[in-house]
Protein backbone atom coordinates (compact mmCIF):
# COMPACT_ATOMS: atom_id res chain seq x y z
CA UNK A 1 0.00 0.00 0.00
CA UNK A 2 1.13 3.59 -0.61
CA UNK A 3 -0.76 5.47 2.10
CA UNK A 4 1.27 7.83 4.25
CA UNK A 5 0.93 10.72 6.68
CA UNK A 6 2.31 14.11 5.80
CA UNK A 7 4.15 15.92 8.62
CA UNK A 8 1.62 17.35 11.07
CA UNK A 9 -1.37 15.87 9.19
CA UNK A 10 -4.20 14.18 11.06
CA UNK A 11 -5.24 12.02 8.10
CA UNK A 12 -3.44 9.62 5.77
CA UNK A 13 -2.94 10.47 2.12
CA UNK A 14 -2.66 8.20 -0.92
CA UNK A 15 -0.45 8.50 -3.99
CA UNK A 16 -0.21 5.81 -6.69
CA UNK A 17 -0.06 5.35 -10.45
CA UNK A 18 -2.32 3.08 -12.45
CA UNK A 19 -1.47 2.45 -16.09
CA UNK A 20 0.43 5.73 -16.32
CA UNK A 21 -2.18 7.87 -14.57
CA UNK A 22 -1.46 9.36 -11.16
CA UNK A 23 -4.01 9.30 -8.33
CA UNK A 24 -3.41 11.22 -5.10
CA UNK A 25 -5.27 12.93 -2.30
CA UNK A 26 -6.43 12.65 1.30
CA UNK A 27 -8.17 9.52 2.54
CA UNK A 28 -9.82 11.50 5.37
CA UNK A 29 -8.91 8.50 7.57
CA UNK A 30 -6.95 8.75 10.81
CA UNK A 31 -6.25 4.99 11.05
CA UNK A 32 -3.87 3.30 8.64
CA UNK A 33 -6.01 0.24 8.00
CA UNK A 34 -9.01 2.46 7.18
CA UNK A 35 -6.81 4.52 4.85
CA UNK A 36 -5.61 1.38 3.09
CA UNK A 37 -9.20 0.27 2.52
CA UNK A 38 -10.03 3.72 1.16
CA UNK A 39 -7.08 3.59 -1.25
CA UNK A 40 -8.04 0.10 -2.40
CA UNK A 41 -11.51 1.42 -3.21
CA UNK A 42 -10.02 4.24 -5.26
CA UNK A 43 -7.94 1.72 -7.20
CA UNK A 44 -10.94 -0.52 -7.89
CA UNK A 45 -13.02 2.41 -9.08
CA UNK A 46 -10.22 3.63 -11.34
CA UNK A 47 -9.79 0.15 -12.80
CA UNK A 48 -13.53 -0.25 -13.35
CA UNK A 49 -13.75 3.11 -15.13
CA UNK A 50 -10.98 1.98 -17.47
CA UNK A 51 -13.08 -0.90 -18.82
CA UNK A 52 -15.08 0.00 -21.92
CA UNK A 53 -18.29 -1.93 -21.32
CA UNK A 54 -19.61 -1.00 -24.78
CA UNK A 55 -17.14 -3.44 -26.31
CA UNK A 56 -17.06 -7.26 -25.99
CA UNK A 57 -15.75 -8.21 -22.56
CA UNK A 58 -12.95 -10.57 -21.69
CA UNK A 59 -13.46 -12.86 -18.72
CA UNK A 60 -10.98 -10.79 -16.72
CA UNK A 61 -13.01 -7.62 -17.31
CA UNK A 62 -16.35 -9.28 -16.60
CA UNK A 63 -14.99 -10.82 -13.40
CA UNK A 64 -13.51 -7.50 -12.29
CA UNK A 65 -16.80 -5.67 -12.84
CA UNK A 66 -18.62 -8.35 -10.85
CA UNK A 67 -16.13 -8.13 -7.98
CA UNK A 68 -16.18 -4.33 -7.93
CA UNK A 69 -19.98 -4.17 -7.86
CA UNK A 70 -20.86 -7.30 -5.84
CA UNK A 71 -17.99 -9.51 -4.68
CA UNK A 72 -16.08 -6.96 -2.60
CA UNK A 73 -19.19 -6.34 -0.51
CA UNK A 74 -19.52 -10.02 0.39
CA UNK A 75 -19.26 -10.77 4.11
CA UNK A 76 -16.04 -12.65 3.27
CA UNK A 77 -14.55 -11.07 0.10
CA UNK A 78 -11.70 -13.57 0.09
CA UNK A 79 -14.17 -16.24 -1.07
CA UNK A 80 -15.11 -14.49 -4.32
CA UNK A 81 -11.46 -13.57 -4.82
CA UNK A 82 -10.38 -17.24 -4.64
CA UNK A 83 -13.18 -18.37 -6.93
CA UNK A 84 -12.40 -15.72 -9.53
CA UNK A 85 -8.67 -16.50 -9.42
CA UNK A 86 -9.32 -20.22 -10.01
CA UNK A 87 -11.74 -19.53 -12.86
CA UNK A 88 -9.32 -17.10 -14.51
CA UNK A 89 -6.52 -19.65 -14.37
CA UNK A 90 -8.72 -22.26 -16.05
CA UNK A 91 -10.58 -20.08 -18.55
CA UNK A 92 -7.84 -17.56 -19.31
CA UNK A 93 -8.02 -13.85 -18.56
CA UNK A 94 -8.18 -12.84 -22.21
CA UNK A 95 -10.86 -15.36 -23.21
CA UNK A 96 -13.93 -13.49 -24.38
CA UNK A 97 -17.05 -14.32 -22.40
CA UNK A 98 -18.92 -14.78 -25.69
CA UNK A 99 -16.64 -17.78 -26.32
CA UNK A 100 -17.50 -19.60 -23.08
CA UNK A 101 -19.51 -22.68 -24.05
CA UNK A 102 -21.43 -25.52 -22.44
CA UNK A 103 -18.50 -27.81 -23.12
CA UNK A 104 -16.10 -25.41 -21.41
CA UNK A 105 -18.29 -25.24 -18.30
CA UNK A 106 -18.50 -29.04 -18.24
CA UNK A 107 -14.69 -29.24 -18.34
CA UNK A 108 -14.43 -26.76 -15.47
CA UNK A 109 -16.83 -28.82 -13.37
CA UNK A 110 -14.92 -32.01 -14.14
CA UNK A 111 -11.61 -30.32 -13.31
CA UNK A 112 -12.88 -29.11 -9.93
CA UNK A 113 -14.38 -32.51 -9.10
CA UNK A 114 -11.03 -34.06 -9.94
CA UNK A 115 -9.50 -32.00 -7.13
CA UNK A 116 -11.41 -34.19 -4.68
CA UNK A 117 -13.90 -31.62 -3.38
CA UNK A 118 -17.56 -32.23 -2.57
CA UNK A 119 -20.37 -31.57 -5.06
CA UNK A 120 -21.56 -28.61 -2.98
CA UNK A 121 -18.08 -27.07 -3.21
CA UNK A 122 -18.03 -27.50 -6.99
CA UNK A 123 -21.39 -25.75 -7.25
CA UNK A 124 -20.37 -22.97 -4.87
CA UNK A 125 -16.92 -22.27 -6.35
CA UNK A 126 -17.45 -22.93 -10.08
CA UNK A 127 -21.03 -23.15 -11.34
CA UNK A 128 -22.65 -20.44 -9.23
CA UNK A 129 -19.92 -17.75 -9.46
CA UNK A 130 -19.39 -18.29 -13.19
CA UNK A 131 -23.13 -18.10 -13.87
CA UNK A 132 -23.37 -14.92 -11.77
CA UNK A 133 -20.45 -13.24 -13.54
CA UNK A 134 -21.76 -14.03 -17.02
CA UNK A 135 -25.41 -13.25 -16.34
CA UNK A 136 -24.50 -9.94 -14.70
CA UNK A 137 -22.39 -8.96 -17.71
CA UNK A 138 -25.38 -9.77 -19.93
CA UNK A 139 -27.88 -7.89 -17.78
CA UNK A 140 -25.82 -4.80 -16.96
CA UNK A 141 -23.67 -4.42 -20.07
CA UNK A 142 -25.65 -6.17 -22.80
CA UNK A 143 -22.94 -8.78 -23.33
CA UNK A 144 -23.66 -11.47 -25.91
CA UNK A 145 -23.41 -14.97 -24.43
CA UNK A 146 -23.84 -18.50 -25.63
CA UNK A 147 -26.72 -20.59 -24.31
CA UNK A 148 -25.52 -22.50 -21.26
CA UNK A 149 -27.65 -25.08 -19.46
CA UNK A 150 -26.67 -24.22 -15.90
CA UNK A 151 -29.11 -26.69 -14.35
CA UNK A 152 -27.36 -29.50 -16.22
CA UNK A 153 -23.97 -28.48 -14.82
CA UNK A 154 -25.09 -28.13 -11.20
CA UNK A 155 -24.21 -31.26 -9.28
CA UNK A 156 -26.65 -33.01 -6.97
CA UNK A 157 -25.95 -32.25 -3.34
CA UNK A 158 -26.83 -34.56 -0.44
CA UNK A 159 -29.13 -33.16 2.20
CA UNK A 160 -27.18 -31.17 4.72
CA UNK A 161 -26.29 -33.23 7.74
CA UNK A 162 -27.17 -32.29 11.30
CA UNK A 163 -24.11 -32.54 13.54
CA UNK A 164 -24.70 -31.51 17.13
CA UNK A 165 -21.95 -30.82 19.63
CA UNK A 166 -22.25 -32.59 22.95
CA UNK A 167 -21.67 -30.49 26.04
CA UNK A 168 -18.27 -32.17 26.44
CA UNK A 169 -17.37 -31.26 22.85
CA UNK A 170 -18.53 -27.70 23.44
CA UNK A 171 -16.24 -27.48 26.46
CA UNK A 172 -13.34 -28.92 24.46
CA UNK A 173 -13.86 -26.45 21.60
CA UNK A 174 -14.01 -23.47 23.96
CA UNK A 175 -10.79 -24.62 25.62
CA UNK A 176 -9.00 -25.13 22.29
CA UNK A 177 -9.89 -21.84 20.57
CA UNK A 178 -7.79 -18.73 21.37
CA UNK A 179 -9.18 -16.58 24.17
CA UNK A 180 -10.15 -13.63 21.93
CA UNK A 181 -12.30 -15.97 19.81
CA UNK A 182 -13.97 -17.70 22.76
CA UNK A 183 -16.88 -15.22 23.14
CA UNK A 184 -17.63 -15.54 19.42
CA UNK A 185 -17.80 -19.34 19.63
CA UNK A 186 -20.01 -19.23 22.70
CA UNK A 187 -22.28 -16.71 20.96
CA UNK A 188 -22.55 -19.01 17.92
CA UNK A 189 -23.61 -22.00 20.02
CA UNK A 190 -26.16 -19.95 21.96
CA UNK A 191 -27.75 -18.19 18.99
CA UNK A 192 -27.30 -20.41 15.91
CA UNK A 193 -26.14 -17.45 13.82
CA UNK A 194 -24.10 -17.99 10.67
CA UNK A 195 -20.40 -17.14 10.58
CA UNK A 196 -20.98 -14.16 8.28
CA UNK A 197 -23.78 -12.89 10.51
CA UNK A 198 -21.54 -13.04 13.56
CA UNK A 199 -18.45 -11.35 12.14
CA UNK A 200 -20.74 -8.72 10.61
CA UNK A 201 -22.41 -7.89 13.93
CA UNK A 202 -21.86 -4.30 15.05
CA UNK A 203 -22.82 -2.47 18.22
CA UNK A 204 -25.42 -0.60 16.21
CA UNK A 205 -27.19 -3.96 15.81
CA UNK A 206 -27.31 -4.63 19.57
CA UNK A 207 -30.15 -3.21 21.67
CA UNK A 208 -29.47 -3.84 25.34
CA UNK A 209 -32.58 -1.92 26.40
CA UNK A 210 -34.91 -4.15 24.35
CA UNK A 211 -32.67 -7.17 25.02
CA UNK A 212 -32.41 -8.11 21.35
CA UNK A 213 -29.93 -7.95 18.46
CA UNK A 214 -30.26 -7.82 14.70
CA UNK A 215 -28.33 -9.81 12.11
CA UNK A 216 -28.38 -9.77 8.32
CA UNK A 217 -28.42 -13.21 6.71
CA UNK A 218 -28.55 -14.67 3.24
CA UNK A 219 -30.08 -12.45 0.59
CA UNK A 220 -29.51 -9.41 2.84
CA UNK A 221 -32.56 -10.46 4.87
CA UNK A 222 -32.40 -9.10 8.42
CA UNK A 223 -33.95 -10.71 11.47
CA UNK A 224 -34.16 -9.77 15.13
CA UNK A 225 -33.27 -12.30 17.81
CA UNK A 226 -34.12 -11.86 21.51
CA UNK A 227 -31.26 -12.08 23.99
CA UNK A 228 -31.41 -14.72 26.65
CA UNK A 229 -29.47 -13.85 29.81
CA UNK A 230 -26.21 -15.64 28.83
CA UNK A 231 -26.16 -13.79 25.49
CA UNK A 232 -26.90 -10.48 27.21
CA UNK A 233 -24.11 -11.04 29.72
CA UNK A 234 -21.66 -12.11 27.00
CA UNK A 235 -22.30 -9.04 24.82
CA UNK A 236 -22.31 -6.69 27.80
CA UNK A 237 -18.85 -7.95 28.78
CA UNK A 238 -17.51 -7.08 25.31
CA UNK A 239 -18.58 -3.41 25.28
CA UNK A 240 -15.87 -1.01 24.06
CA UNK A 241 -15.55 2.39 22.46
CA UNK A 242 -12.74 1.59 20.02
CA UNK A 243 -14.74 0.41 17.02
CA UNK A 244 -18.15 -0.61 15.66
CA UNK A 245 -17.48 -4.37 15.48
CA UNK A 246 -18.67 -6.58 18.35
CA UNK A 247 -16.17 -9.43 17.99
CA UNK A 248 -12.51 -8.44 17.85
CA UNK A 249 -9.04 -9.75 18.68
CA UNK A 250 -5.74 -8.27 19.80
CA UNK A 251 -2.87 -8.75 17.35
CA UNK A 252 -0.12 -10.94 18.82
CA UNK A 253 2.54 -9.64 16.44
CA UNK A 254 3.09 -6.90 13.89
CA UNK A 255 2.49 -8.24 10.39
CA UNK A 256 0.03 -8.18 7.46
CA UNK A 257 -0.76 -4.53 8.14
CA UNK A 258 -1.56 -5.19 11.81
CA UNK A 259 0.29 -3.77 14.79
CA UNK A 260 1.04 -5.87 17.87
CA UNK A 261 -1.21 -4.99 20.79
CA UNK A 262 -3.86 -3.23 18.72
CA UNK A 263 -7.41 -4.55 18.43
CA UNK A 264 -8.89 -5.59 15.06
CA UNK A 265 -12.27 -7.02 13.96
CA UNK A 266 -12.48 -10.78 13.56
CA UNK A 267 -13.03 -11.65 9.89
CA UNK A 268 -14.63 -14.70 8.33
CA UNK A 269 -11.29 -15.66 6.78
CA UNK A 270 -9.46 -15.21 10.07
CA UNK A 271 -12.05 -17.30 11.90
CA UNK A 272 -11.71 -20.03 9.28
CA UNK A 273 -7.93 -20.10 9.84
CA UNK A 274 -8.22 -20.15 13.63
CA UNK A 275 -10.81 -22.93 13.51
CA UNK A 276 -8.66 -25.09 11.23
CA UNK A 277 -5.58 -24.52 13.37
CA UNK A 278 -6.98 -24.90 16.89
CA UNK A 279 -10.43 -26.54 16.94
CA UNK A 280 -10.45 -28.96 14.00
CA UNK A 281 -7.58 -31.08 15.44
CA UNK A 282 -9.49 -31.42 18.72
CA UNK A 283 -13.02 -32.07 17.38
CA UNK A 284 -13.06 -34.41 14.43
CA UNK A 285 -15.82 -34.02 11.85
CA UNK A 286 -17.09 -30.80 13.43
CA UNK A 287 -17.26 -27.59 11.41
CA UNK A 288 -17.98 -24.08 12.60
CA UNK A 289 -21.34 -24.28 10.81
CA UNK A 290 -22.23 -27.16 13.13
CA UNK A 291 -22.56 -24.65 15.96
CA UNK A 292 -25.70 -23.54 14.11
CA UNK A 293 -27.00 -27.11 14.04
CA UNK A 294 -26.20 -27.43 17.72
CA UNK A 295 -28.27 -24.38 18.68
CA UNK A 296 -31.23 -25.47 16.55
CA UNK A 297 -31.16 -29.08 17.76
CA UNK A 298 -31.09 -28.01 21.40
CA UNK A 299 -34.00 -25.65 20.84
CA UNK A 300 -36.13 -28.30 19.15
CA UNK A 301 -35.29 -30.86 21.81
CA UNK A 302 -36.30 -28.47 24.58
CA UNK A 303 -39.52 -27.24 22.95
CA UNK A 304 -40.50 -29.79 20.28
CA UNK A 305 -41.34 -26.76 18.10
CA UNK A 306 -39.85 -26.61 14.61
CA UNK A 307 -41.40 -23.19 13.97
CA UNK A 308 -39.26 -21.69 16.74
CA UNK A 309 -36.14 -23.18 15.17
CA UNK A 310 -37.22 -21.78 11.80
CA UNK A 311 -37.50 -18.29 13.29
CA UNK A 312 -34.17 -18.58 15.08
CA UNK A 313 -32.29 -19.73 11.98
CA UNK A 314 -34.03 -17.34 9.59
CA UNK A 315 -35.32 -20.04 7.24
CA UNK A 316 -38.00 -18.79 4.84
CA UNK A 317 -39.61 -22.24 4.62
CA UNK A 318 -40.20 -24.61 7.52
CA UNK A 319 -39.33 -27.45 5.14
CA UNK A 320 -35.72 -26.27 5.37
CA UNK A 321 -35.92 -26.65 9.14
CA UNK A 322 -37.47 -30.12 8.82
CA UNK A 323 -34.02 -31.72 9.05
CA UNK A 324 -34.30 -31.17 12.81
CA UNK A 325 -37.55 -33.18 13.02
CA UNK A 326 -35.52 -36.23 14.03
CA UNK A 327 -35.25 -34.65 17.47
CA UNK A 328 -39.02 -34.61 18.01
CA UNK A 329 -39.26 -38.13 16.56
CA UNK A 330 -36.66 -39.31 19.06
CA UNK A 331 -38.65 -37.76 21.90
CA UNK A 332 -41.81 -39.47 20.65
CA UNK A 333 -40.01 -42.80 20.41
CA UNK A 334 -38.63 -42.41 23.92
CA UNK A 335 -42.10 -41.57 25.21
CA UNK A 336 -43.69 -44.59 23.56
CA UNK A 337 -40.95 -46.85 24.86
CA UNK A 338 -41.50 -45.44 28.36
CA UNK A 339 -45.20 -46.35 28.10
CA UNK A 340 -44.28 -49.85 26.99
CA UNK A 341 -41.82 -50.32 29.87
CA UNK A 342 -44.46 -49.14 32.33
CA UNK A 343 -46.98 -51.62 30.93
CA UNK A 344 -44.52 -54.50 31.36
CA UNK A 345 -43.57 -53.69 34.94
CA UNK A 346 -47.01 -52.71 36.26
CA UNK A 347 -49.13 -55.73 37.39
CA UNK A 348 -52.52 -55.99 35.72
CA UNK A 349 -55.42 -56.19 38.21
CA UNK A 350 -57.66 -59.28 37.82
CA UNK A 351 -61.28 -59.72 38.88
CA UNK A 352 -62.80 -63.15 39.60
CA UNK A 353 -66.33 -64.19 38.59
CA UNK A 354 -67.90 -63.61 42.02
CA UNK A 355 -66.49 -60.11 42.26
CA UNK A 356 -67.73 -59.33 38.75
CA UNK A 357 -71.27 -60.50 39.65
CA UNK A 358 -71.21 -58.31 42.76
CA UNK A 359 -70.18 -55.27 40.75
CA UNK A 360 -72.89 -55.85 38.16
CA UNK A 361 -75.54 -56.24 40.89
CA UNK A 362 -74.46 -52.97 42.52
CA UNK A 363 -74.54 -51.24 39.18
CA UNK A 364 -78.12 -52.33 38.63
CA UNK A 365 -79.40 -50.90 41.94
Amino acid sequence: MSVFKRPGAAHYSYDFRLRGQRFSGSTECAKKRDAEKFEEGIKRTAEANRIDTSKPLSFESAAFLYYDEIGQHHSDPSGPQRNIAWLQDQIGKTTMIADITNAMVARLVAKRRGEGVANATVNRTVVEPLRTILNRAKKMNGAKLQEIDWADHKLKEPQERVREASHDEETAALAAIPEDYRPLLRFAILTGCRRAEIVGLTWRDVNFFAREFRVTGKGDVARTIPMIQPVYDLLWSLRRDDGPEVFTFIAKRTRDGRVKGERYPITAEGLHTVWARHVAPVLKDFRFHDTRHTAATRLVRATGNLKLAQKLLGHTQVTTTARYAHVTNDDLRNGLEAVERAAITTPVATTDAAETAKILKMAGE
